[in-house]
């Protein structure tokens, strides 16, 4: 399977480390704005070409992971390239994944391709879990709880303000939240009762540092309805205190069984991540495969997580992963 990336930041480089992972994977190219000669990999051999030229290579590709270099990337290139590629991308802002999920599978169904969107863990992983669980156990509710770890897409939203030179926002769960959930009570929460935002900020000199903090604090679909702390710190604090990349989070479902309701259940998937994008990747990786085998089934059109049949993740064959695995 001849796998390209489209981008080359913290999740491409991610992306290359999990197809060398992957016996039934190549890298075949990778694909920037940016000077090719620019741009290093880890693995020898394989072209760096500009954007401008991925046409130039379309029998090379059996699928292109899209690893966009911001929140307003995505948006545009999926849709885009879906027409002419198998695609998978991490689009992660939730409110809009049905107008995303409209516009991409337009795309692929007119070039006859698989586009896999909002692969990750959140949404991703967890979707599945909570899709899961809610079949299980329909009388109870879901909680989603992130962190504590740095949110890339929020971090990425921190960035695009004007006079700010780099941010990391970091997600944390609100302890007596989580305790009331796993208590069984099943509470009704907020979304400012279960989770602050953390945000540390390197702003340019001069920059007005009131306005930043407020255009961050009021922010719609990120941080307008959190309670936000934002701090402002130098550059070498931000390399030295904030390099890397962590992340986790737990959905939890709260259920009950019995004639009257009288046994109470929690489900609960949880993740540590030492780097947020290169589990991303590994995800985005596995749902490339899936997104090939499909397609070579005759399938197109816009998928997600709830479309794919777990077993077309695996490399490994049906009657290992019965033997092994069941």
């Amino acid at each position: 399977m001849k796998i390209a990336i489209l981008g080359y930041g913290n999740l491409g480089r991610g992306v290359e480390a999990a197809i060398r992972q992957n016996d039934d994977m190549e890298l075949t190219a990778v694909f920037s704005r940016r000077n090719p000669d620019s741009v290093k990999l880890a693995t020898e051999g394989v072209p760096v070409v500009h954007i401008d030229n991925i046409m130039d290579m379309k029998s090379e590709i059996d699928v292109l992971i899209i690893c966009g270099g911001s929140a307003t990337d995505l948006p545009v290139q999926t849709p885009k390239y879906a027409e002419f590629f198998n695609v998978v991308d991490s689009f992660d802002t939730h409110a809009k994944i049905p107008e995303h999920f409209e516009k991409v599978d337009n795309s692929a169904k007119k070039g006859g391709n698989i586009a896999m969107i909002s692969v990750g863990w959140d949404p991703g992983m967890f979707s599945l879990n909570r899709m899961y669980a809610g079949a299980i156990l329909p009388d109870g509710k879901d909680y989603t709880f992130w962190g504590k770890g740095v949110s890339q897409g929020h971090s990425d939203a921190i960035r695009r303000i004007e006079g700010v030179v780099d941010a990391r926002q970091y997600t944390v769960p609100v302890d007596d939240a989580l305790s009331a959930v796993r208590s069984g009570s099943n509470p009704c929460l907020t979304t400012r009762q279960k989770h602050t935002r953390e945000c540390f900020v390197v702003a340019e000199e001069g920059a007005d540092l009131e306005r930043i903090e407020n255009e961050i604090k009021t922010m719609p679909n990120y941080f307008a309805d959190y309670d936000t702390t934002v701090t402002f710190i130098s550059l070498d604090e931000m390399k030295q205190n904030h390099a890397e990349l962590p992340h986790g989070g737990m959905v939890i479902r709260s259920g009950k069984t019995g004639l009257k309701g009288e046994h109470n259940h929690i489900i609960e998937y949880n993740i540590k991540l030492d780097s947020n994008p290169e589990f991303t990747a590994s995800v985005l990786v596995a749902y490339a495969r899936a997104a090939y085998r499909m397609n070579n089934e005759g399938m197109s059109g816009c998928k997600t997580v709830f479309d794919v049949p777990p077993a077309y993740l695996s490399p490994l064959s049906g009657e290992e992963i019965r033997k092994n695995l069941l």
